[in-house]
């Protein structure tokens, strides 16, 4: 099935709470994100704001708990709702983590890392062609936040993730803030781990916010919590990619500490200069 892409401009994750001060005019954004599980239900309010917002503008929906890392099948019932909110609203793009969410009848509020190796692989490669066939799109996969390393682990990750989409003909969702997190506290370097990353593959990146924390033994480290304003080392790798890529569509995600309207435009226009500079430098590229 081919399907118009998201347009090369800033995206903002969608909130209940912002819908009116969205309403009341047209929104300086390329695109709205949304949680596809947020949307498992019939009707309501939720899907009657979400097909106003579609009425207007491109959609990307994200999804969290399908679990395509986990060892055992994906969730046929889940896999049946999600082919139900993408027939609905027809998105531009629709993507999932590269992570496990559940195990049997147990489901965990976090997206788990899994060790990356041969076997592994297969297993993903398995789930996405069942999922893209289920949704008769292409997804994209996204990049995870680690806080651990598994022994067993044969792959590097950008590694992994350009064989999962040369393999499938999945795209890939690069989260520049789960490059960052992972490097500090995995302790590589993010620049190093870019230069190795499938750019070619990329449909859309997300940027975010973190905090810092400490582990159990005293140790610095890095929580993804989406709950800040993206930091300028994030800002700073993401103006390297757009350096290779040219413009991409980009979302800024706000999941925790959600600030008003006006703050998220703020930061909506701040990662939109960093595309418009990219966008006015590829024409010299090109002619060079």
């Amino acid at each position: 099935m081919t399907l118009a892409p998201l347009p090369a401009e800033v995206g903002l994750g969608f909130k209940p709470q912002h819908f009116p001060a969205i309403a009341t005019g047209s929104a300086a954004v390329g695109f709205f994100e949304v949680h596809a599980e947020n949307y498992f239900g019939a009707g309501g309010t939720p899907h009657a704001q979400l097909a106003a917002l579609r009425r207007d503008y491109a959609l990307s929906i994200h999804g969290v708990g399908l679990s395509i890392g986990g060892s055992g099948p994906l969730d046929s019932g889940h896999l049946a709702r999600l082919k139900e909110l993408c027939d609905r609203y027809g998105p531009e793009s629709f993507s999932e983590h590269l992570a496990w969410a559940s195990h049997h009848e147990i489901f965990f509020n976090d997206l788990l890392p899994l060790p990356l190796n041969e076997a592994s692989l297969a297993r993903v490669v398995a789930h996405v062609d069942e999922l893209q066939t289920t949704l008769q799109r292409r997804v994209l996969i996204e990049n995870p936040a680690s806080y651990l390393s598994f022994s067993g682990g044969t792959i590097a990750e950008p590694q992994f993730l350009a064989e999962l989409a040369a393999r499938t003909g999945c795209g890939l969702l690069l989260d520049v803030n789960n490059v960052y997190v992972s490097a500090v506290n995995l302790g590589f370097d993010p620049q190093t781990y870019l230069d190795a990353f499938p750019l070619g593959y990329v449909g859309e990146i997300h940027l975010a916010g973190h905090s810092a924390a400490r582990d159990t033994e005293g140790r610095a480290m890095l929580i993804d919590t989406h709950g800040a304003p993206i930091a300028d080392p994030v800002f700073a790798l993401y103006t390297r990619i757009l350096a290779q890529t040219g413009p991409l569509p980009s979302l800024i995600e706000r999941d925790n500490d959600v600030p008003a309207w006006a703050a998220l435009a703020a930061e909506a226009a701040t990662a939109g200069a960093f595309l418009q500079a990219a966008r006015a430098k590829a024409p010299t590229d090109e002619a060079a």
